[in-house]
């Protein structure tokens, strides 16, 4: 007998009867952060959504936006830096909903600046536990509920500064490398459980953690960096993440996922510079 299956229809979009956990899932302000635009979209294909954040004002914000569109949501304040936390967060969606199908690690921060020579020491530490191994941690207590289902979805959000480095800060781009690799590793580690672990890399989105040290001329020329000369916002990685989550996904694991307008495939041309021109 042919074991091979045959699909006459492509996957559904659809997340009803799945439950999420959305880190990072609020915003410093009432606008569109990564996080919250991933629950909200999460939200609008059907999924359950335990929405967690440090600030419990800006998780039920995210909550108070899902819920005027109909959806269904539930927030909780938790350091995800820490396990008993972790733990903690992934009990209360059993407890909610009776299942864990998605984990959307998003929550980040930018660290401390400096170079190896001069940064400093214990902010490094913290960044490195809040940026690497929070998305550690909740995988730890998710991945034992999606195995009880025989399927789970997992993703990790980095940065194109962990594909590419760049410079002034060391932790950053270390911290997002890191997380590019540890995607890489889970995929491996959980393929054959069902689970699939793939990473969103933002280029250089507008959003809230950005917005209030961000003045309109270099606003301008972070646009003018990417080839496509657009600026990207929270609503495009949020829509990479819904799509990585969902079954149109299933056949995609260990995938480092560019949403930077083309920003790591290659430099913008020079408006003087020709289509044919070769230098040579």
């Amino acid at each position: 007998m042919n074991q091979q299956r045959t699909h006459a229809e492509p996957a559904s979009s659809s997340l009803a009867g799945r439950v999420a956990i959305v880190t990072g899932a609020g915003s410093r302000s009432s606008e569109i952060g990564n996080g919250r635009a991933a629950a909200i979209l999460l939200a609008r294909r059907g999924a359950q959504v335990l929405l967690l954040d440090a600030r419990l004002d800006a998780a039920r914000e995210t909550e108070r936006m899902i819920a005027d569109e109909g959806g269904s949501a539930i927030c909780a304040q938790i350091d995800v830096a820490e396990a008993e936390p972790c733990r903690q967060a992934v009990a209360i969606a059993v407890q909610a909903w009776g299942r864990v199908d998605i984990l959307v690690n998003n929550v980040g921060i930018g660290g401390p600046a400096g170079n190896a020579v001069d940064l400093d020491i214990a902010q490094w530490e913290r960044a490195l536990r809040v940026n690497v191994t929070s998305m550690m941690l909740m995988a730890r207590y998710a991945i034992p509920e999606m195995r009880k289902l025989g399927a789970g979805a997992i993703v990790n959000i980095a940065s194109i500064a962990g594909l590419i480095g760049g410079t002034p800060a060391l932790l950053y781009p270390t911290s997002k490398g890191a997380v590019i690799n540890m995607t890489r590793a889970m995929a491996a580690h959980h393929g054959r459980e069902g689970i699939r672990v793939n990473c969103v890399a933002p280029g250089m989105v507008y959003t809230p953690m950005v917005a209030d040290r961000m003045t309109p001329e270099v606003r301008e020329q972070r646009r003018k960096r990417s080839l496509l000369q657009t600026e990207g916002s929270g609503w495009d990685v949020g829509q990479a993440v819904a799509y990585l989550a969902s079954d149109e996904a299933r056949w995609v694991t260990g995938v480092i996922l560019p949403v930077d307008a083309g920003t790591t495939a290659g430099n913008a041309p020079s408006p003087g510079l020709k289509p044919d021109s070769s230098g040579g």
